[in-house]
């Protein structure tokens, strides 16, 4: 087999699975467009008779989305800030400091990773009544402030970074601590936008633990308020459909704006 015909099968491949990948968020969209009369057509149909873009705006204001919205962006950014400084300083610590018992505590914290978050939620959750965080932003976000995986993607990023340059800093008389944010910080973009997209990813998309601390609706996330659109009875497809097109924006360009550092930020992970 030729090289153009081998690379003209790859570009098929690549393309199939695009589409394949790229469907659900096409059929998203012709649901929420589509008129509510075509929802249960008994034929199906992959485009639209017209578009209904009111859709979109009758969807928004059916239920308080303005204000899980806000809620959402607060908690996501809050979370993204303290999440990124912690697994920045605690991958830091395991990849250049030599201490008793290293190796063992990051195993250790690995091993978190497997335990599902039924195990521990009952606990979590008294932890934080007792500190007052039922129905407020900390309830959600502090529990999640370290995450395993984000500190072993920090700690195989940074061991990369020659030790030389951080020896040569300590020579030089600067602390710790400015070594960490003039030498490893400025070296570290990659990885620190992979923990923001993920970090941004986790958080907007959670369900599970919101769900527990947010008891009243006027403190729900987007994925809580779009829980209550689906009814025991009747669902609004459209309405459904429109929003949840709308949720997953933030996503998107969150990813766009960093994404010329993603994958050099997971490449690297690997290189020790």
């Amino acid at each position: 087999m030729s090289q153009k015909i081998k690379n003209a099968v790859i570009w098929v491949s690549v393309v199939v699975a695009a589409l394949v990948m790229f469907f659900p968020i096409y059929w998203m969209f012709v649901t929420a467009v589509r008129p509510r009369e075509e929802i249960f057509a008994p034929e199906v149909q992959l485009w639209p008779s017209e578009f209904v873009w009111s859709n979109f705006v009758e969807a928004w204001n059916t239920l308080p989305f303005t204000q899980w919205y806000i809620n959402s962006f607060a908690i996501a950014l809050i979370a993204v800030v303290i999440t990124v400084f912690i697994n920045l300083l605690a991958g830091y610590t395991f990849a250049k400091y030599d201490f008793p018992g290293r190796n063992v505590i990051f195993l250790l914290l690995l091993s978190t990773l497997m335990i599902p978050i039924q195990v521990y939620i009952v606990p979590e959750y008294l932890i934080v009544a007792q500190l007052g965080w039922v129905n407020t932003y900390w309830g959600v976000i502090f529990p999640r402030a370290a995450e395993a995986f984000g500190i072993f993607l920090v700690r195989q990023f940074m061991m990369s970074i020659p030790d030389e340059l951080i020896e040569a800093a300590r020579i030089d008389g600067a602390s710790e601590f400015t070594i960490f944010r003039k030498v490893v910080l400025p070296l570290s973009g990659p990885v620190i936008a992979v923990l923001i997209i993920f970090t941004f990813m986790w958080r907007w998309n959670d369900f599970a633990w919101p769900i527990v601390v947010l008891q009243d609706q006027e403190a729900y996330t987007v994925p809580l308020g779009l829980n209550l659109m689906q009814g025991a009875y009747y669902t609004e497809w459209t309405y459904l459909m429109a929003m949840t097109l709308v949720s997953i924006l933030p996503m998107l360009l969150i990813f766009i704006f960093f994404q010329r550092y993603f994958v050099q930020g997971i490449a690297r992970t690997g290189l020790k």
